[in-house]
């Protein structure tokens, strides 16, 4: 009985709860569980340390990080408090992070592997490919850290990188200046009216960023005025979901889009030859993308 009285003290506790929630789906290092929950790793540590301390959940080392998982078995008294936590309404929308984090897991661990294969090697394969595209103007509307900047600006004559954030435009600055590239030009700017002339670049890529903006339709007509004619606009986008979490802790204005919807405003902005790709996503991740692709008239 006392057992299960300190369980019920211990899972009282929100964050302690989430946490037990998400190592009875996945072992799952601090790490991870700091990026699921959103609070301080000291924060993480203790909740575990608690948790471990009621034999509530194991710790495990592999390949050098120590992960912990759910010690409970359902013959255990105290699984009705278990099952309890697994059903409770997910507010946060750990669900979807998690299916994500251990979607990035499994797609590092085949990339991985692949390196393993004596003569592979898909970085200088992309190296390689990029060489075969024409040196083009690109902007990246809404580059954040500059992780897609980068890899356009590897072949690209020039890259303007847009983003509202100067903090987010900062570590891209410093990412493209530890991968020694000199053809970005960062600009902190509003996507709606953006201060670069008309008719002057080749390409817009715009990765998953309408979904933060207040007019999308608006965002992509300034797409298309800056484009030379015969440019291209490249859009990746979200599917309608119902995770409205990101909202709140994301920043997100809209909850995807219709893929038709989106590809008829790229067509009032002015595109032509609007073609749509989706790409669905196995098991149960909320999270689908689609791919849209234009040519200013």
């Amino acid at each position: 009985m006392e057992a299960l009285s300190d369980a019920f003290r211990a899972l009282g506790d929100p964050t302690r709860l989430r946490i037990l929630r998400l190592v009875g789906q996945a072992p799952l290092n601090v790490s991870e569980l700091v990026s699921l929950v959103g609070v301080a790793q000291s924060s993480v540590s203790h909740h575990l340390a608690k948790l471990k301390g009621l034999e509530l959940i194991r710790e495990e080392r592999q390949a050098g990080f120590t992960y912990y998982s759910l010690a409970v078995p359902p013959t255990d008294p105290r699984w009705p408090l278990i099952r309890l936590a697994h059903d409770a309404e997910d507010a946060h929308g750990d669900r979807a992070r998690l299916t994500e984090l251990l979607r990035r897991r499994e797609d590092r661990a085949s990339l991985n592997e692949k390196l393993l294969e004596p003569g592979q090697s898909w970085m200088l394969w992309a190296t390689a490919l990029s060489t075969l595209l024409p040196p083009l103007d690109v902007v990246d509307f809404g580059c954040g850290t500059g992780v897609l900047t980068v890899e356009l600006a590897r072949w690209a004559r020039r890259v303007t990188a847009i983003d509202c954030s100067a903090s987010a435009l900062g570590q891209a600055q410093a990412r493209a200046e530890r991968e020694g590239l000199s053809n970005v030009t960062f600009l902190e700017a509003d996507l709606h009216e953006l201060p670069l002339g008309a008719g002057k670049k080749d390409l817009v890529v715009v990765s998953q960023s309408l979904h933060h903006v207040e007019h999308p339709e608006a965002v992509l007509a300034e797409a298309a005025r800056i484009l030379k004619p015969g440019g291209r606009a490249i859009v990746l986008e979200l599917m309608p979901h119902q995770e409205k979490w990101v909202k709140e802790r994301l920043g997100h204005v809209h909850l995807g889009f219709e893929p038709e919807a989106l590809k008829q405003q790229l067509a009032k902005a002015g595109f032509k030859a609007v073609s749509i790709t989706p790409y669905g996503r196995d098991g149960g991740d909320p999270f689908r993308v689609f791919l849209l692709t234009g040519v200013q008239k």
